[in-house]
């Protein structure tokens, strides 16, 4: 039962990933049809990521009340919703209008499986969840290009993508009988034939707490310091996906869709990164796959920083750089519940979805007005910057929980 619910987890992160790469890889031609300057995307994805932090930070109460299958069928539904009206929009105070509903069934969702995983699964099972997260956000990119390349236009992917969110939506809520199931049972309640992972992947069931105030769980000793290492790189990773097309076709030359389609290779590196880490992520451990990811993402800018005039080199670092990213975001994730109780970590991982949403929110349009009076060439170093400022947040992490 618990493994069935497993892979309903895992196509609702398919979900979640679809969309997040399509404002991105669109948006070198949206903006000029919709009439907008380019900077304008940052504008779109601080409407949608205010959206998912209102609800993060509501997402512990939510599903409390209503238990995280509603809140993930509901989710799913909003977003399906809002891209319908995406590819509606004739003008771009229409995208902001729908990106309200398009952020907020974001937020909670995202809290509430991440922490349902975090509690009950092994790490390795947290890195291929991510990894089915980057499926969805790999796909985008290629219908998006597609759509460009064939006629449909920017609506038409837009179309594509919501005719999927739909169908999970129904597949979801079929399940919800199930969610409800498995919620009043526990771990040693199953027989082998029923659960088809080791018991070992499966951690003993939190005990019920009452709900951690926001103030309380801010005081806790080294939550500020995740928050920022959360915060620096959701902002690494979105301003990628964001500006990758962008920067490949202004600054390096490259046809839209065929930006749109090298952009790509980012995902496809956290993608098939994560898949890799779930298999020793267990015997490696959080914390070094934080640090090993946060230097290779290094190693990825420096390759974009190179001026070359092939495109190759680029395009590797690109890669490079999502193959770093990769672990990062799962292991933050997973370690919550041993670096500070597991009856905080469901309050805890809401901020860090709201940390992670402000990251989102405020650098991407801040790179978006940099490279309107720098250049669009500063992308690389905007991506280094990030990275090293994630990487001295999560040391310093690590030797707070030590030295308790």
């Amino acid at each position: 039962m618990y493994s069935i619910l497993l892979t309903i987890i895992y196509l609702a992160f398919i979900s979640l990933g679809l969309p997040d790469s399509l404002v991105g890889a669109g948006w070198p031609v949206m903006h000029q049809d919709l009439g907008v300057p380019q900077s304008f995307a940052g504008i779109l994805t601080m409407i949608i990521a205010i959206g998912t932090i209102f609800s993060s930070l509501a997402s512990e109460r939510l599903t409390r009340r209503f238990g995280a299958g509603a809140v993930t069928a509901v989710s799913v539904g909003l977003t399906a919703t809002a891209l319908f009206g995406f590819s509606f929009s004739g003008s771009f105070w229409m995208l902001c209008l729908w990106a309200i509903p398009y952020g907020l069934g974001a937020g909670a969702v995202d809290a509430a499986l991440n922490n349902y995983v975090a509690l009950h699964y092994a790490a390795r099972h947290m890195n291929w969840l991510h990894s089915f997260w980057g499926v969805g956000a790999s796909i985008s990119p290629l219908i998006m290009s597609h759509a460009l390349t064939s006629g449909m236009g920017w609506p038409g992917a837009y179309n594509v993508v919501a005719v999927i969110q739909i169908i999970l939506t129904v597949a979801l809520v079929l399940t919800l009988p199930l969610w409800r199931k498995v919620n009043t049972m526990t771990p040693r309640s199953h027989s082998r034939t029923e659960v088809e992972a080791d018991p070992e992947d499966i951690k003993a069931p939190a005990t019920e707490a009452a709900h951690v105030p926001l103030t309380q769980v801010l005081k806790i000793p080294g939550v500020m310091l995740v928050l920022a290492a959360f915060f620096a790189y959701c902002a690494l990773e979105n301003t990628s996906i964001l500006w990758a097309t962008t920067y490949l076709a202004g600054d390096r030359g490259v046809h839209p869709a065929t930006a749109a389609a090298f952009a790509s290779f980012f995902l496809l590196g956290i993608t098939g990164g994560r898949f890799l880490a779930g298999f020793f992520a267990d015997r490696i451990g959080d914390r070094n796959l934080i640090r090993g990811g946060f230097m290779m993402v290094g190693i990825g800018g420096l390759m974009l920083l190179l001026p070359l005039e092939t495109n190759g080199v680029a395009l590797a670092g690109l890669a490079i750089a999502g193959l770093g990213s990769a672990p990062i975001y799962p292991a933050i994730i997973h370690s919550t519940p041993a670096n500070f109780g597991r009856h905080n970590s469901h309050a805890i991982i809401g901020i860090q979805m709201a940390a992670a949403y402000l990251g989102s929110t405020l650098m991407p349009p801040l790179f978006g007005v940099l490279s309107s009076w720098v250049g669009l060439w500063l992308f690389p170093l905007f991506v280094l910057l990030l990275a090293a400022m994630g990487m001295i947040f999560s040391e310093r992490l690590n030797r707070l929980v030590d030295a308790k």
